[in-house]
């Protein structure tokens, strides 16, 4: 069995190696220079699909060898084809289109390498192809090398009919440039900021998961509502490297957040009706961890979000394209559609809503016994409710502004930024540093010799037998 499995990968290599020698031989034993054709030599692009020239009433495509001098129809000893779109990997693959009036210029150059100039608006239609182009500061050139481009020729049904050139080429390496104000925002700051609040994320929820005392159902309810914002933190921290993701990982990376978001609401909303609810039992008695309540919740919570995410996946995959996109260069599932954000925008509203009616519900029965006496256990439900409001202000006003920051402006960027700087810092404040009783236990537990054992009569019978 070792044996059979070894002579097939000898053969599998060998082949290659055939295949590998067999191109090399026709690429400089002749002297042809190899181009890369986006489509059959017999095919050109049809509003970017391949079909064949002679039912478009078009000429197939010919290349045109540019000189490394600029100048136009240079001489070579042959060419061939080889046929594909380019394998760029983790790299993005972007469409270039060269007609007479377009800015960008494409220039086919002896060695087989594809040169793009992209020239200044003023500039002369032909400055482009000047001895001297890479001396010039306004128009830029990039080449491109063999097999990371295709070529062909492409026509369009609608918009510019006429035809044109058009290459496919791989996104091409972007020098760091760290004297630029908006590179060290976008690269360096910006991470950095979604690193700081992971780590802050990660403390709040530590604090909640570690002390017995604090996992109780509202403990476990924010903890679960720190996960589910650092999965998105980590989602946009990925995001902003765009240079090391591909067409699938932007669809993957863009559910990701907005599905993190939408079960952040949803566990808000479970911890508003808990409090709503219990405020209006007569007998309130919290325990420390109550985990069939949280299996409950766990089921609104997760079970809503999987099935409005599935709905979502499912608008964007199936009802968001009209027109099949088979043998189509370029890759329409690059980021989530519309109708797809428009699910997880109707629901985050809807939601938001909700936790909105049990603000307003809890807050007048609060209001109509003002004159109430409460005991400590009621006093903790009621800084239980400050800091569910507290939460959904911030969070609502945080995905507002995401909102806002999607429009297509440059100032709009720094609105994200901010977010991402303040939103986990503020969370801290709201859950761990604003909350006595959780600062009291946090300094119990870190500056007392013997351990916590809240886990039987919870924080309130803890400080009750600690107080002074």
């Amino acid at each position: 069995m070792f044996y059979y499995k070894l002579t097939t990968i000898l053969l599998i290599v060998l082949l290659v190696l055939c295949r590998n020698c067999r191109s090399f031989r026709s690429d400089y034993n002749n002297g042809s220079v190899r181009v890369n054709k986006c489509c059959e030599p017999n095919e050109i692009l049809v509003d970017l699909r391949c079909a064949n020239a002679n039912e478009s009433n078009q000429e197939v495509w010919s290349p045109i060898f540019t000189g490394f001098d600029g100048k136009a129809n240079a001489q070579v000893p042959g060419f061939w084809f080889a046929v594909g779109i380019p394998q760029c990997s983790q790299k993005q693959m972007w469409p270039i289109y060269y007609y007479p009036t377009s800015r960008d210029r494409l220039a086919l150059l002896p060695d087989g390498r594809l040169r793009h100039y992209i020239q200044n608006s003023d500039d002369d239609d032909n400055a482009a192809f000047d001895s001297d182009v890479e001396k010039s500061e306004e128009t830029m050139l990039y080449d491109y090398a063999q097999g990371q481009y295709c070529m062909d020729r492409a026509v369009a049904t609608k918009g510019i009919t006429y035809p044109s050139e058009f290459a496919m080429v791989c996104s091409p390496e972007k020098e760091s440039n760290w004297k630029d104000t908006d590179f060290l925002l976008r690269k360096v700051v910006n991470p950095v900021c979604h690193g700081i609040s992971i780590t802050i994320l990660l403390v709040v929820g530590i604090c909640y998961f570690v002390v017995p005392s604090l996992r109780d159902l509202v403990g476990n309810i924010i903890t679960t509502i720190t996960c589910c914002l650092i999965v998105g933190q980590v989602a946009n921290l990925m995001r902003i490297f765009t240079e090391f993701r591909n067409h699938f990982n932007f669809l993957i990376l863009d559910i990701l957040a907005e599905v993190s978001v939408m079960a952040t609401f949803f566990w808000l909303s479970s911890l508003g009706y808990f409090i709503w609810k219990t405020f209006r039992q007569r007998n309130v008695f919290l325990r420390v961890t109550d985990g069939k309540k949280y299996c409950w919740y766990s089921f609104y919570a997760w079970g809503s979000t999987l099935c409005m995410a599935s709905l979502g996946t499912f608008a964007h995959l199936f009802l968001d394209i009209n027109i099949p996109k088979k043998n189509s260069l370029v890759d329409e599932h690059e980021t989530i559609g519309v109708l797809c954000l428009l699910v997880f925008f109707v629901t985050n509203c809807i939601v938001i809503g909700l936790s909105i009616y049990f603000y307003v519900s809890t807050q007048n029965y609060l209001s109509n016994r003002l004159n109430a006496s409460y005991g400590r256990i009621h006093h903790k439900l009621k800084s239980n409710f400050i800091m569910f409001a507290l939460l959904l202000i911030l969070l609502t006003v945080s995905y507002v502004l995401t909102l806002i920051s999607w429009i297509e402006y440059e100032g709009m960027f720094y609105i994200n930024l901010a977010i991402s700087a303040i939103q986990a810092p503020l969370v801290l404040y709201i859950c761990v540093l604003r909350q006595k009783h959780v600062t009291y236990l946090l300094q119990k537990a870190c500056c007392s010799k013997q351990p916590l054992s809240g886990a039987d009569w919870g924080d309130e019978m803890t400080y009750i037998n600690t107080a002074h």
